[in-house]
């Protein structure tokens, strides 16, 4: 598949995510930057919740690890988590320890 076109599947199921505190879709609160699709499907991002102490943000980035790993043509799925207290521990969770590192 080719890369943007797996790109633009990529964000249209993103915006099938929804924040449930809100009820809008993760990417028109702007909390996903950065979107990479490398050659053999790598897919990297960076997920920003709303708050530093945002209580779904476990919920939501583990709904965005699953919705990505499901789309056909994805390979390994990396996350880095910015602007929430437990960056590093939610990081860690997300990326098996031979993905991590965008």
């Amino acid at each position: 598949m080719e890369i943007e076109s797996l790109r633009k599947e990529l964000e249209q199921a993103l915006a099938e995510v929804m924040d449930p505190e809100t009820g809008l879709s993760i990417m028109r609160m702007d909390i996903i930057h950065d979107l990479h699709v490398e050659d053999g499907g790598e897919v990297s991002l960076i997920f920003r919740p709303a708050s530093p102490q945002c209580p779904m943000a476990y919920a939501l980035a583990n709904s965005i690890k699953q919705k990505l790993e499901a789309t056909k043509g994805v390979g390994p799925v990396i996350i880095k988590v910015e602007n929430f207290i437990d960056a590093e521990r939610l990081e860690s969770l997300l990326n098996p320890p031979q993905t991590r590192g965008i």
